[in-house]
This record gives structure tokens, C-alpha cells and sequence, in this order.
């Protein structure tokens, strides 16, 4: 019914999905963009995204005048150290001290070439500690690429739906899994994308305590750093902190991106840090893969030097002026993305309006945070026949099922590139298809 108001004529949306080979449900970020590409470019009507995760905000100015100035000391001509350089290691050793009161060395953190770089590299050095381990555990729903990551490079892995989990519940549900011995790592993203959600205090220490019981590496993905909008962390050295698994256990690798938080994605630049016990750790497995038993050596020298040999020089640069801006104070990084809390707020009031429902809705007994990512079901409809209607009404998101997620009715939204001038246009289209699917002219 929902076809009569629509914008588009659901013969055309379905006759572009079967072109592009892929149901809704199951399409990737990149093939739901093809989809809704082709559509726009069919019938002419634009469309608003909520399907990809690319920032909405100018990229940080104390980033581009740093960038620009090493382009003009001719950096761009000189291979970068393979380690990081000097700058960048020692701000961003200060600004995990000074934002999640974590002590680590400057040794122990490299650049990568984007998280998704920092989580590959990872995968692979982490899966070759213990010849009988080689497994990851994925704490769904999560980022759908770095799943990917562990097929292409064609090691095991397994899930839980977290959400099932909350709370003490976790510690019975991850022993479970760990008892296999066949676990090497556990990966999460805090904020979570895509549902927003954050592990609780709670969650984390028992995640650590049981990375130290079983011999597990934490892998906690913060590319959305200081975004849960719930806590203001932006004072240097002063509570509250980034909530971090390095507080429970001192197995530990931490992805941080500038993408997202300096709105810095075009140049691909991120950090990973290993704690220092691990990045000192001794594995004798390690030997037949990398000629070293050294964990950092082998993940910098064996596993990134093979990957890219470097991160752009001058990017590093931009990242260090960031972080040190940062740590002196002198810029406020959780201002700086306070927008997309913003919108979110608003965004959500429009499809509760008009019968939708959150999926992943919160945190222990509070509310999730407003933030970079919602989810969002409408009752009566699989995630397959929504993102098919919506698209109809020139709307464009993603499923949870491709994250992982165990309900498939959930799909994601993005806020960063919807304008609040188009909130009044999506306003519209959201009560159009709200009307018409119970039965209402508009």
C-alpha cells in the first residue's frame, strides 16, 4: 500500500535491486549507496542518506594548516618512518593519558592508514600468538568490514548479539565461548556503531577480567572517541574519561581514528596502541610468520611494513597538531562533534512520530546517548520490505542483519549527511510513508 504515496514507483526500486544482484537486507553500505545512486539517477529524485557513515562536518582547520605546512617542507618527498613520527607518538601517548587515563608508551603506538588498516593489521598478528588460537569473537552488532576483514584473510571467527547480554549476563555468555580455547581476541567498538550503544563499566571490567583469565586480547575499536555526548571528557587530565577495557586488563589494542572526531576521513590517518606489556610480550609462535618472537616488532615491522610501509607523512603531521591541540587545552574535540548529537535528537523525534521504534534502545537502565548512529524498526515490516519502502520515498539506510545483528526488522541510520535544512523534507517523506502504510491519503 505504501506504493500508491511513494516517490518512486516500487517497480523501479525493485527493478534497480535486481540489476544491482542484492537484496536490501543483505547489501553492504557501498551496494545500498549503488542502489540508491541509480535510483537518483533514474528518476530524478534526491535522495537522503542515512546509509554510509562519512562525517558531515568541515575537516578540523588545526589539522589542514599543519597538513599543509609539512606539504611545504617538502615531507611529501621522503618516506615516513614505518613507526610513526616522533610528534604524533609522544601527543598521542599524552592524549590517551589525558582522555582515558591510560598509561602507555610512546614505543608502543604507530599510525595506521585509517582504523580499518589498524583492525587488519591487527587480525593477523594477533591470530598468529598461539598456534591452537586463532579465533575472534565479534561483540555484535559491529562495523560489517571488519568482518569482512577476517574472511578475506580467511581466519575464524564467531559472534554474540551483546544486546542479549547486557550486564552480568556477559561474563556467562563470554565464558562460554572462551572455554572452547580456541579464542585469540575479542573485538568491540565503544560507541558502538551501528547501534550507538556503550559497554558499561560493569561490562568492561568483566570483559578484562576474563582477557586476563583466558589469555585474550581486547580489541576496542573507539573511532567514535568522546561521542557518547552522555559525559563531557574533553578536559585534559580531569574526569570523567573515555570508558576503556585498559582500565580492567592490560591485554589490550586500541584503534583510534581521526575520521570521525577531527572529521579528518579523506586523509586516512589513525592510531593503533598496544599496552606495553603486550607490545613487549613474547610469543615463540610468532617466529614462523615474522622471524621475531616481539609482538610490537612483529605487528609494526612484520605485519604494517608489508601492508603499506607507512602512513601518509603529511597526515601524520595533521594528526599530531590534533592531538596536541587537545592536550593543551587549546581545542575542545567534543564540541566539535556535539552537532551530530544534535541531529540525532532531532532525527529520532521525526520517525517516532510516525510509528517507527528503537531498536537498540539502552545502556544497562539508561538511555542510549544521541549520537552519529541510530536504529530504528517499523512494527509489521522485516528490514528487507522497509528498506525497500523507504527507499521508495527517497530514503536510503542500511540493515542490522550485515552487522550482525540477530533482529532482522532493525536497520541503521546515519545522521552526518542529512542537513537540518532537509529535517523539514524528511519530515515529510517519513509521514508519507507512515500515512500510507495505515491506509491514509496524504
Amino acid at each position: 500500500m505504501d506504493q500508491i504515496e511513494s516517490l518512486i514507483p516500487r517497480q523501479v526500486v525493485d527493478e534497480v535491486i535486481d540489476e544491482v544482484g542484492i537484496t536490501p537486507i543483505d547489501a553492504s553500505i557501498r551496494e545500498m549507496k549503488k542502489i540508491a545512486d541509480e535510483l537518483e539517477k533514474r528518476t530524478g529524485v534526491r535522495f537522503l542518506r542515512m546509509e554510509m557513515g562519512i562525517p558531515g562536518l568541515p575537516p578540523n582547520p588545526i589539522g589542514l594548516r599543519a597538513e599543509i605546512a609539512a606539504l611545504e617542507r617538502r615531507v611529501a618527498s621522503r618516506y615516513p618512518p614505518i613507526h610513526g613520527i616522533a610528534a604524533l607518538k609522544r601527543e598521542a601517548a599524552r592524549f590517551i593519558k589525558n582522555f582515558m587515563d591510560v598509561e602507555v608508551s610512546p614505543e608502543c603506538i604507530v599510525p595506521t592508514v585509517g582504523a580499518m588498516q589498524a583492525s587488519f593489521a591487527a587480525f593477523i598478528a594477533v591470530n598468529r600468538c598461539h598456534d591452537q588460537r586463532n579465533t575472534t569473537l565479534l561483540l555484535h552488532p559491529g562495523f560489517p568490514v571488519q568482518e569482512q576483514q577476517l574472511r578475506l584473510l580467511g581466519l575464524p571467527y564467531t559472534s554474540i548479539d551483546v544486546y542479549d547480554y547486557r550486564g552480568a549476563k556477559l561474563e556467562e555468555a563470554l565464558r562460554r565461548i572462551l572455554d572452547s580455547g580456541r579464542i585469540s581476541s575479542i573485538l568491540y567498538s565503544n560507541p558502538n556503531n551501528p547501534t550507538w550503544i556503550c559497554l558499561t563499566e560493569e561490562e568492561l571490567s568483566i570483559l578484562g577480567r576474563l582477557c586476563d583469565e583466558y589469555d585474550v586480547v581486547a580489541l576496542e575499536d573507539l573511532a567514535y572517541f568522546g561521542m557518547d555526548f552522555r559525559k563531557d571528557i574533553s578536559r585534559p587530565g580531569e574526569p570523567p574519561y573515555q570508558n576503556t577495557v585498559a582500565k580492567y586488563t592490560d591485554r589490550w589494542i586500541a584503534f583510534i581514528s581521526a575520521s570521525k572526531v577531527f572529521s579528518y576521513a579523506g586523509q586516512r590517518i589513525a592510531l593503533l596502541a598496544i599496552s606495553d606489556m603486550l607490545y613487549h610480550r613474547r610469543y615463540e609462535s610468532l617466529r614462523a610468520h615474522y622471524g621475531t618472537d616481539r609482538f610490537g616488532h612483529a605487528l609494526i615491522y612484520g605485519t604494517l611494513y608489508a601492508l603499506s610501509a607507512g602512513t601518509a607523512h603529511s597526515a601524520q603531521y595533521a594528526f599530531a597538531a590534533m592531538l596536541r591541540a587537545c592536550n593543551e587545552g587549546e581545542y575542545n574535540f567534543v564540541e566539535g562533534v556535539k552537532p551530530y548529537a544534535q541531529k540525532a535528537v532531532k532525527m529520532k523525534e521525526i520517525f517516532l512520530h510516525n510509528g517507527f521504534e528503537i531498536v537498540y534502545d539502552r545502556d544497562g537502565d539508561e538511555p542510549i546517548a544521541d549520537g552519529f548512529y541510530f536504529t530504528l524498526r517499523y512494527p509489521g515490516m522485516d528490514a528487507d520490505e522497509l528498506l525497500r519502502s523507504l527507499l521508495s520515498y527517497g530514503i536510503s539506510a542500511i540493515s542490522l542483519k550485515i552487522a550482525g545483528s540477530r533482529r532482522l526488522d532493525g536497520i541503521r541510520a546515519c545522521v552526518s549527511l542529512i542537513p537540518e535544512r532537509d529535517f523539514d523534507e524528511l519530515a515529510r517523506r517519513v509521514q508519507m510513508f507512515h500515512l500510507s502504510r495505515q491506509g491514509c491519503p496524504t
